[in-house]
């Protein structure tokens, strides 16, 4: 397989990521959530200092695409205008801090995000990709998403569970955070080169007893593209859109704000669903299946187009269908039933495994699987 640099470190709004058409500056919405303006105005600077184009990240992050280097200064001023971004460049690396979307104002899962965000200075160091997901709606619903501590709802109580472990520890609005420090200390002092994630550390250590007595409530499905009891659920194809198109459905729409997902799918609050923009309005729509990173020439390092390929192979492949643009495959973790990856100009494919995987074949190029010669 092809080698592949892994970064080991997430972009961030202080400390962007070089990529293949500029620098890569991710946003880290408080409570995953967005006012109108602040909406309205990170599309404004999308268009002035980036490509256009918004990232939506499977940690609920957006991304800026395209800043180049000499506008990376006037745009942090600018998202400190909207209260985007952290004072300290040291907290906003650590707020790595998923909420469920479908949050009410004043209920457990909002206050509990606060008591998180305004927690993490008593946290040791951790792993710069270490997170913690605030999942106390009425049922789980991130499960599949990344983090390392969960905060989630049992039958009668609140628990945090270590990722990787089926069951976790009862915990209230009063004992929450000293649970968490507790848990992130037990696993700073476990953690190793090589065991950077919670689910990894536990394949060696055990926790410590009581902590993994309490099962969560039986998880929720993951929510679809469609009318929402808050608004409209927009899917968003591979998590990307151009910042014009949301514009100006904010704009022409009543929305009363915007809810980020881990899932590539935007809540417009208060709002009816869209017509055209590039949003995905139907659940059964083959694209909602089908992973792919930006590829070439946006990254570099990625020698092939991928989305292109992804669209035009979306209705033909069931069980899920992966382009990476090379072996670190970074839009997709989980193995898929087809997984095609760029080397040297031309593609390798894997059968029911991941980037990284061993190849069934080698040197394909777009046409060969496009027209079944592979």
């Amino acid at each position: 397989m092809s080698e592949a640099e892994v970064k080991g470190w997430c972009p961030g709004a202080w400390k962007p990521m070089m990529s293949g058409d500029g620098l890569i500056v991710r946003v880290r919405p408080q409570r995953a959530a967005l006012s109108t303006d602040q909406a309205l105005g990170l599309c404004d600077l999308a268009l002035q200092f980036g490509s256009g184009v918004i990232d939506l990240t499977n940690r609920a992050n957006l991304q800026i695409r395209g800043v180049k280097e000499d506008a990376h200064e006037a745009l942090l001023q600018a998202l400190a205008a909207l209260d985007l971004l952290d004072a300290d460049p040291e907290l906003e690396s650590r707020r790595n801090i998923l909420t469920a979307p479908f949050w009410q104002r004043g209920d457990k899962t909002a206050r509990l995000a606060r008591m998180v965000a305004e927690a993490l200075p008593r946290l040791p160091e951790l792993p710069a990709k270490v997170g913690i997901a605030i999942d106390t709606g009425p049922a789980p619903i991130l499960v599949e998403d990344p983090a390392d501590f969960r905060f989630e709802r049992a039958a009668r109580a609140l628990i945090l569970r270590a990722d990787g472990c089926a069951r976790g520890r009862e915990v209230t609005d009063d004992t929450a955070i000293d649970a968490l420090v507790e848990m992130a200390e037990w696993f700073a002092e476990h953690r190793t080169g090589s065991r950077r994630r919670m689910a990894q550390v536990l394949c060696a250590a055990r926790l410590p007893k009581g902590w993994d007595k309490t099962p969560p409530k039986p998880r929720a499905p993951r929510p679809v593209p469609g009318p929402h009891g808050m608004g409209a659920l927009v899917g968003l194809p591979f998590g990307q859109i151009e910042a014009q198109a949301l514009r100006d459905v904010l704009a022409t729409q009543d929305v009363r704000g915007l809810r980020i997902t881990p899932w590539r799918m935007l809540l417009l609050e208060g709002a009816d669903m869209p017509e055209g923009g590039g949003f995905v309005t139907d659940p059964d729509d083959p694209i909602l299946t089908v992973d792919a990173c930006p590829g070439a020439p946006f990254c570099p390092q990625s020698t092939v187009e991928t989305r292109d390929l992804a669209r035009q192979l979306a209705p033909a492949v069931t069980g899920g269908l992966h382009v990476s643009g090379c072996a670190k495959g970074c839009a997709r973790k989980a193995a898929a039933e087809v997984t095609l990856v760029g080397r040297e100009g031309r593609f390798d494919l894997v059968h029911k495994g991941h980037a990284w995987d061993e190849p069934a074949q080698t040197g394909l190029t777009p046409q060969d699987i496009l027209t079944g010669a592979c």
